[in-house]
């Protein structure tokens, strides 16, 4: 079995060097042992630091480690850009997840070993099993629950984490949707399970455990609603008044980069 793992990366300097060694350590134990064989990509996107410096001194020392690098930002960007590289070889198995390593390796062969018949498979911190340290703030429990009524009442999807950083497809689902996604930022994981559903895959919700490194600093009153907006956007697109909105679609990626400015 082939896997892919995609890691966007933006500004990533102080963390992408130690989740490197963590990822590419425990893989390779897998590899040595003949459980599977891997490839990490990282997806460089509008970086100011040293982090293509860092990625590219990884990629000279390990062959499983290869590094793409894009002015245009957002993460949702670099997972696109991701999956068509992957896209490329005969990998199985295409999955991503955060640079800040709020991920371990060990959660995210979790996701592997747990696929089963299920077409996709996605990492949850809010169901039963799944343990996250430190422990969230109330402000941002309370922000991600708004958030995931919002995708429940307007897109029906019975998952109770969509935004957790860590997800993992089959090859098969990835060559359907890849071409399909225009949202790149705030909406970008919501659309990516909402086209795999569309085309009849199944997904499962896995508990994970998860570790937020900068949980304190995200900015909910910025990005609440941001991200309701997005959001919004989204489903009027994928609507019955989808003919009337097309033009949206058109500027879609030109919209996020406002929406993250």
């Amino acid at each position: 079995m082939k896997l892919a793992i995609i890691i966007p990366a933006y500004n990533e300097e102080k963390r992408i060097g130690v989740t490197l060694d963590e990822y590419g350590k425990f893989f390779k134990k897998l590899k040595k042992d003949k459980l599977l064989k891997f490839e990490i990509i990282v997806v460089i996107n509008n970086t100011k630091d040293r982090t293509e410096e860092i990625v590219k001194e990884y990629s000279k020392k390990h062959n499983e480690i290869k590094y793409l690098n894009f002015k245009q930002g957002g993460k949702g960007f670099a997972i696109m850009e991701g999956f068509k590289e992957a896209l490329k070889s005969d990998f199985y198995l295409i999955g991503f997840v955060d640079a800040d390593l709020a991920t371990k390796p060990e959660a995210f062969y979790d996701l592997i070993i747990n696929l089963g018949d299920y077409d996709s498979i996605i990492a949850s911190r809010y169901i039963p099993g799944a343990r996250v340290y430190p422990k969230q703030s109330v402000q941002r429990i309370i922000a991600s629950r708004i958030f995931n009524f919002l995708i429940r009442i307007l897109f029906l999807m019975p998952f109770a984490d969509t935004q957790c950083g860590a997800k993992l497809f089959k090859r098969k689902v990835v060559e359907n949707v890849t071409n399909k996604l225009g949202l790149t930022q705030w909406a970008f994981d919501v659309e990516l399970l909402y086209l795999t559903r569309k085309a009849g895959f199944k997904i499962k919700e896995f508990p994970t455990t998860w570790s937020d490194k900068e949980y304190s600093k995200i900015n909910f009153t910025k990005a609440g609603p941001r991200m309701a907006l997005s959001i919004i956007r989204l489903r009027l697109i994928n609507s019955i008044f989808e003919p009337i909105l097309r033009p949206l679609k058109m500027i879609a990626k030109f919209g996020d980069g406002l929406i993250n400015k």
